[in-house]
């Protein structure tokens, strides 16, 4: 995609029409730096100088990209979605509130995911930036989804040690899986591995041996 042009034109406005028409972009998209000034020549039209410019596309920060991204979507699908945004230290959050969103959430969090990935790739397109992370939430179900999870853990680890016998959980993503590795880690009894190829890797529960 070209990003920078250079034109010439009888003056400045009428060069940066010309760049404008070859980027395809409207004018608050661009800057330019003037490179010659117009002048005119002998008698008004003898040695007339053209105005030169050189413009540039402004380059768009990549979470407003990813927040475009997203707007576009919900426009698409005709629902009203808020987006709050909150920067932490290694990455960005994306909070979307509205009403009946489940749509955007999807079984155990699966359209969710899909959209975040899709939103992290719209926002990594253009990688002169520092390539950002983006992680969505629909009304907190997130930490919903992780309190359920560290729930339901304990419960089945409960289970392993009265019966003995290993628990395999459903396929759940490497986010989830972590979710369970990390809460029942300091269980001294209590072993927990993936099995299993992606999509379908699962999380055991077993006994120590």
């Amino acid at each position: 995609m070209l990003t920078v042009v250079e034109k010439t034109g009888k003056s400045i406005e009428e060069a940066l029409a010309e760049a404008l028409t070859e980027l395809n972009v409207k004018k608050d998209r661009v800057e330019y730096e003037v490179i010659d000034m117009p002048k005119k020549g002998f008698l008004g039209f003898i040695g007339n100088k053209p105005a030169k410019i050189k413009v540039s596309i402004k380059k768009i920060p990549s979470i407003e990209v990813a927040i475009k991204f997203l707007q576009d979507i919900f426009t698409s699908m005709k629902i009203e979605v808020k987006i709050e945004t909150v920067k932490n230290v290694d990455d960005y959050i994306c909070n979307l509130h509205g009403e009946d969103l489940g749509i955007l959430i999807g079984k155990h969090g699966q359209t969710l995911d899909a959209l975040q990935y899709l939103t992290n790739l719209a926002a990594n397109k253009d990688m002169s930036e520092a390539k950002i992370r983006i992680t969505l939430d629909v009304e907190n179900y997130r930490k919903r989804r992780q309190e359920t999870l560290c729930r339901l853990a304990n419960h089945l680890a409960d289970k392993v040690k009265r019966f003995g016998d290993k628990i395999v959980l459903e396929p759940m993503n490497r986010h989830e899986r972590k979710i369970i590795h990390t809460a029942l880690q300091d269980d001294r009894r209590i072993l927990t591995y993936s099995d299993g190829e992606e999509p379908y890797r699962k999380v055991v529960i077993a006994l120590k041996r």
